[in-house]
């Protein structure tokens, strides 16, 4: 009796095949070797490159599963940390870096490689009122200052038009060697904590548009050139200048392009080899899914402005099986790992063994709330077939591979000091200190102004004493490396010097000096827009002006308005109150369109400023829905003769809403005249169910539709949004229509087990 069982099945099995030739498979037998290469890298720099970790892309033709477990296996001249292990379809090493010592030249630059600091330094020229005479200032290096002298036109201009052709002099201090970017080469960044003190040295390049010389001097720029120069900007006039009709004020400057050199010693880092593994070829359908992240680049990486772009690619490849035209569908599936996050769905249709799609992700600054965020973010891929494929476990309509990669974000470099020295000289010889200031060249009436000495240094012992001079400055700055000082309203236009004398350890001194010009106490005018800046939610419009500190803002006298640019009206506009003496307002915006807010503040000083933003509102879109039903399934004598479907939800919100109801239906071909139009919908569940099952008992096509609801994501204001605004799809309306075939279940009757006697 078994035998004849035995035997039907076979010919029940063979009639499968038959029917079914897309179900076909090869099988082979035996294990493989396979093997993969370590980029080869070297001349890596940094503590951070000391240990790093490469994940390698399998051979085409291998899948991860296929890998025997424990047959990983590292060559070359590297030492692994940890284990090899297999992540995202890749395989994951960590090697230890191939250590070398070597000394340097390494050039410090503005940021690129190329890029060289910029230094304006000039000279104030200025015409008296009589038209025809000029006052040239020239610094004097021999004594340390400016000087100034009076010259006649040349020209027959009345006014004259330029001051009479002059050789000047002028000084610029460079900026601290600590915020340059040091370069080996242009592929190849130096930490300045590799860089040799000793060694470092001012390298200035020919003036830009102009001819001059330029010598470095005692750490600093003396140059010479002649007024006037093509470059020029308008000068504020001294009030001890005498005034009239035709005084007028110029600064002639020059622009020095420069680098520092210097050498370093760096030890740097190599990597190279190989991993072999052993591996079993598929023989039957099996997917391979990969997932890469492309950017942030490196990972994690620093923020830089307002955001971070995220890019990843996912790749499927179908192994072990070769009849491509069985393929219905690529399913590519990509999503934070929170969920009310934004995901995104993409598909292919083409007849490929191997397909891949990339998704594009940002992590804004807002969500960076520490030094250091990680954002995990999950993948699938799936393949669909026309026709089941038979597998040593069964039939399968499609396959499915998970994966998960993170992006990582952070704030702060780890500190670098600057310079370092011990606390006691271990050989002092005598040298004097180099004095240097940090200030900015001009600064409002009443406004607090730091001054900084701290980049001051001693190249054989450290700094013991500060002594500041600030004449024409209020307040004062005790012994230490930095203070503040501020200048009255009557010091408008004029220039004031700053001077700083340093004492080290030997009791040997240098001084330096720069110069500030006052300048009117105006206010500035500035808003801020901050919230979700989407239709029907809560946006938040902030008054971030600033004034003087003794000059402050007269909070009667703020205007603000806000108006429609396009898309919108005025009457989409919403909040509470009035705009008067704003200093934070929560704004709605009904309809999404193109804004505007205006500014105007005044101080007590008697100045008034106005500021200006532009701003667009989002669309609220409408959700995505897909979800994902077997296509046929057999009533169950065991379970009441019923079929119960399984159903899984994939809908997502475009703009990161949440998905808060669901509604699931159905409609029966009662007449299997193949239309459901003339059919009624019913509902079997209305829970926010995102895997619903469905118990039907007749044989025949089902359509389901689903229909979901969104609640804001983000916040609102109540008071000016109703239930009509959330926004809902359905998939049976949705502009970009799941396929019927894709939303519909057929149901039949198992076909009876065959058995006889003879």
């Amino acid at each position: 009796m078994r035998k004849k069982k035995l035997w039907v099945s076979a010919l029940i099995v063979i009639a499968c095949l038959v029917l079914m030739p897309n179900a076909i498979y090869s099988a082979e037998t035996g294990t493989k070797q396979g093997s993969v290469s370590v980029p080869v890298t070297t001349g890596l720099t940094g503590s951070n490159n000391s240990a790093k970790t490469f994940y390698l892309d399998l051979p085409s033709g291998v899948a991860a599963s296929a890998i025997k477990s424990g047959t990983l296996k590292y060559n070359g001249t590297n030492s692994v940390v940890g284990v090899l292990t297999l992540e995202n379809g890749k395989i994951k090493v960590t090697l230890k870096g191939t250590v070398k010592d070597e000394t340097f030249n390494v050039t410090g630059t503005s940021g690129g490689f190329e890029d060289p600091f910029k230094s304006t330094p000039g000279n104030s020229i200025w015409r008296y009122a009589d038209g025809r005479r000029w006052q040239i200032n020239d610094y004097k290096e021999d004594k340390g200052v400016n000087e100034s002298y009076n010259r006649n036109a040349t020209d027959h201009s009345m006014p004259s038009n330029d001051p009479p052709k002059t050789t000047v002099s002028t000084k610029s201090d460079p900026v601290n060697p600590n915020q340059a970017t040091w370069y080996r080469n242009a592929m190849n960044q130096v930490p300045f904590s590799s860089v040799i003190q000793s060694s470092i040295k001012l390298d200035p390049k020919d003036l830009i548009g102009y001819k001059g010389t330029t010598a470095v001097k005692n750490g600093r720029f003396v140059v010479t050139y002649q007024v006037p120069s093509p470059q020029q900007r308008p000068e504020q006039v001294s009030d001890s200048f005498p005034k009239g009709q035709w005084v007028e004020g110029r600064l002639y400057y020059v622009t020095i392009p420069y680098f520092f050199t210097a050498e370093a010693k760096v030890t740097s880092y190599s990597y190279a080899g190989s991993v072999t593994f052993d591996y079993s070829p598929p023989d039957q359908a099996t997917l391979n899914g990969t997932a890469t992240l492309e950017k942030p680049s490196p990972n994690p990486i620093k923020l830089e402005g307002s955001k971070v772009d995220v890019k990843i690619d996912v790749k499927g490849e179908l192994l072990g099986y070769t009849n491509s035209s069985n393929i219905e569908e690529w399913v590519f599936y990509a999503k934070e790992k929170d969920g009310s996050a934004k995901a995104d769905m993409k598909k292919e249709y083409g007849k490929m063994l191997t397909a891949s799609k990339s998704f594009d992700f940002q992590i804004p600054a807002s969500r960076v709330t520490s030094d250091s965020f990680k954002q995990e973010y999950a993948l699938t891929v799936i393949i669909r077939f026309k026709n089941p494929v038979i597998t040593k476990t069964g039939t399968i309509t499609s396959l499915e591979q998970k994966m998960e990669v993170s992006a990582g974000v952070y704030k702060k470099d780890n500190p670098v000091s600057y310079p370092s020295v011990p606390s006691k000289p271990t050989k002092p010889e005598g040298k004097p200190p180099i004095a240097r200031i940090s200030a900015p060249k001009y600064v409002k009436a009443g406004s607090d102004m730091m001054v900084y000495g701290g980049n001051s240094s001693d190249p054989d012992g450290y700094i013991t004493d500060y002594a500041w001079g600030t004449p024409g400055a209020e307040g004062g700055i005790e012994n230490t490396a930095r203070g503040y000082v501020w200048y009255t309203r009557d010091k408008v236009g004029q220039t004031f010097p700053i001077s700083l004398t340093v004492v080290d350890n030997d009791g040997l001194i240098g001084s330096t000096s720069t110069e500030v010009t006052v300048i009117e106490p105006i206010p500035s005018a500035t808003l801020e827009i901050t919230g979700s800046l989407k239709q029907n939610r809560k946006t938040t419009l902030t008054n971030s002006s600033t004034s003087p500190t003794r000059f402050p803002i007269i909070k009667s006298k703020t205007q603000v308005t806000i108006s429609a640019v396009s898309g919108g009206t005025h009457a989409d506009i919403k909040y509470s109150g009035s705009l008067a003496e704003l200093e934070s307002k929560d704004v709605l915006f009904r309809k999404p369109g193109k804004y505007k807010a205006n500014i105007h503040v005044e101080n007590t000083a008697g100045y008034g400023a106005d500021g200006e933003i532009t701003f667009d509102i989002a669309p609220d879109e409408v959700p995505s829905v897909y979800f994902d039903v077997t296509q046929k399934m057999y009533r169950d004598p065991e379970k009441g003769n019923r079929a119960i479907i399984q159903i899984t939800d994939r809908s997502f919100s475009t703009d990161k809403d949440t998905l808060n109801r669901r509604i699931w239906e159905y409609r029966y071909d009662s007449n299997n005249d193949g239309r459901f139009t003339d059919e009624n919908w019913q509902i079997f569940n209305n829970g926010n169910e995102i895997n619903p099952k469905l118990e039907l008992t007749q044989v025949g096509r089902y359509e389901i539709r689903l229909t979901v609801f969104e609640e804001f994501g983000q916040p609102t204001i109540e008071d000016y949004v109703t239930e009509a605004d959330r926004r809902s799809a359905d998939s049976y309306t949705d502009p970009i229509k799941q396929a019927l075939v894709e939303r519909t279940v057929e149901i039949d009757n198992r076909a009876p087990e065959v058995d006889w006697d003879l």
